[in-house]
């Protein structure tokens, strides 16, 4: 089952349109997961995919009680959609929702969303993204009609779906800004100036000036916080280290 749209324009993203996920017992420290759309548990409070959506090739992540890391990748691809998403998350994706979880939740009633990541960068062309989903519905399954992405770091010439149409500063940083369409929904990308290894944050900054930019008002619903790699080629060794959310 195919997971993601196929994009025709080159080097085009878009890191969650996925089909429902496989589930799986609660993790234990150094769980290893090949099976395409395999997912599993940690922390009693998150979901880790592989999410191998774009390539028939091996790819395996390495679960710890924290994050997870890529352990093999035998893909790749030199253009259009990357080979993978492999994430950690809180909300609901595709009818998998993290334990507990109080998400979907509208806009308007969330105070604060803090959160912090911390990654490890290794080689090959890709990039570190960070996923919000929101929609105009408490959706739990199917595709969101708005994708806020933030790129921690990209390497290899990928970019963003759709344009640059400018920069703002966030959260203290200075951020590129891209808009697009990937054919299923919209997307707002921020994109580091330079790579970010680690940071802790408020999501609602980055909605905020969604919401300023785009359609988004605040009687839409936040459906899911993700962060992981978005894979070309290589990827062995990229690794969240460490990820934690809140919505309250």
């Amino acid at each position: 089952m195919k997971l993601k749209h196929t994009l025709s324009a080159v080097l085009l993203t878009a890191a969650g349109l996925v089909a429902p996920l496989a589930g799986a017992p609660a993790a234990q420290a150094d769980t290893l997961i090949c099976d395409q759309y395999g997912s599993t548990t940690i922390g009693g409070k998150y979901v880790v995919m592989n999410n191998r959506w774009g390539s028939s090739a091996t790819q395996c992540i390495n679960v710890t009680g924290s994050g997870f890391r890529i352990q093999t990748q035998q893909g790749s691809t030199s253009g259009g959609a990357p080979l993978s998403y492999p994430a950690v998350y809180v909300g609901c994706h595709y009818a998998n929702c993290s334990p507990g979880t109080n998400l979907p939740r509208q806009l308007s009633r969330i105070g604060s969303a803090p959160s912090s990541i911390s990654y490890t960068y290794a080689g090959g062309t890709f990039d570190a993204s960070y996923d919000i989903w929101m929609d105009p519905t408490a959706k739990t399954n199917g595709v969101n009609q708005m994708e806020l992405m933030i790129w921690f770091n990209r390497v290899g010439g990928v970019q963003p779906v759709g344009g640059r149409v400018g920069t703002t500063s966030i959260g203290g940083r200075s951020w590129e800004v891209w808009q697009g369409n990937n054919g299923g929904n919209d997307v707002v990308s921020y994109v580091a100036q330079s790579a970010i290894s680690s940071w802790s944050f408020n999501v609602l900054d980055f909605v905020n000036d969604v919401d300023a930019r785009t359609r988004v008002d605040r009687s839409w619903y936040l459906t899911s916080i993700q962060a992981g790699f978005e894979p070309w080629s290589g990827g062995v060794g990229l690794a969240v280290n460490s990820f934690s959310a809140s919505v309250s």
